[in-house]
């Protein structure tokens, strides 16, 4: 695949080439290189320049990672985030976010297949609050960690939440740290693996909790992970930090996640990982 390059193009009644442009094209925000959308599509949006690992959204996920391309069956669907705080503007925010996303919150769970091999899979929006972590979100984590152990199938959380816990729920978003952290216990008790898939960006409460407990922790390329950015870090100690501190490639060196990768080997090295932790086990879609 190449950048595109500039071509005459007769331009739909009403628009400017500028509308155009923007619906057409995306420029890589690392190399500059411009592609058309249907291009970085087939390259699930991985930059073929620079392998910059544009975000996507979490049914984006889904449908790169399950057999599919879908969930056989949703888990926490119908739960929905009420406003325990009535923190100003967070109920037209929620609405406004579902309306626009089609999602009742940043979390999606439920069970699927990848190549053959059954899963329960939690996948979380960037796009929704900053795929931050509050009340539903936690339960639906939850409710997807007892499905698994139920069913005795492994679970995978991939997560894109840069927005931590979320503020606007206080306590009741920080209890969810708590949470997350229970269903995972679970989870070791019963011997049923997980894997943690994390993404661009996971930080805060979420990386403070579960993210960082699978068996095997997967990252993209280029993610910034930990607990608070960068910037806030030199801020409060005053000091310079190390270069690509807190990307997936500096915490591989530390030895904080096992394999940097990139988003187009994510399904094969999940069926690697899922075949040499016991995914299979009689559980497979293909026995």
């Amino acid at each position: 695949m190449i950048p595109f390059f500039k071509k005459k193009k007769q331009f739909p009644s009403g628009k400017d080439k500028k509308e155009v442009k923007e619906e057409l094209f995306v420029k890589c925000e690392k190399c500059g290189a411009l592609y058309y959308k249907k291009q970085l599509e087939q390259e699930l949006w991985v930059c073929p320049e620079c392998g910059y690992h544009f975000r996507i959204t979490a049914k984006k996920y889904v449908e790169y990672i399950l057999d599919d391309g879908k969930f056989e069956e949703r888990i926490g669907e119908n739960l929905y985030a009420n406003d325990p705080l009535n923190f100003p503007g967070y109920a037209k925010k929620l609405e406004g976010y579902y309306n626009k996303l089609k999602l009742n919150d940043a979390a999606l769970c439920g069970t699927g297949y990848i190549n053959g091999i059954k899963v329960v899979l939690f996948v979380t929006d960037f796009k929704f609050l900053g795929g931050s972590m509050g009340s539903v979100y936690g339960e639906i984590f939850l409710r997807g960690t007892r499905k698994a152990i139920s069913e005795k199938i492994p679970f995978i959380s991939l997560t894109t939440s840069g927005g931590g816990a979320r503020m606007h729920e206080g306590i009741f978003s920080l209890m969810q740290m708590a949470k997350t952290t229970v269903g995972v216990v679970e989870l070791n008790e019963a011997n049923i693996p997980y894997i943690s898939v994390v993404a661009h960006p996971t930080m805060g409460g979420v990386m403070a909790s579960f993210a960082s407990l699978g068996d095997i922790i997967l990252a993209e390329k280029g993610a910034l992970l930990g607990f608070a950015g960068p910037r806030v870090i030199e801020q409060t100690i005053r000091q310079k930090l190390p270069e690509g501190f807190q990307t997936a490639e500096f915490l591989l060196e530390k030895g904080f996640i096992d394999e940097v990768i990139s988003r187009k080997q994510l399904k094969d090295r999940l069926t690697f990982y899922l075949k040499h932790l016991g995914g299979q086990n009689g559980r497979s879609k293909t026995n």
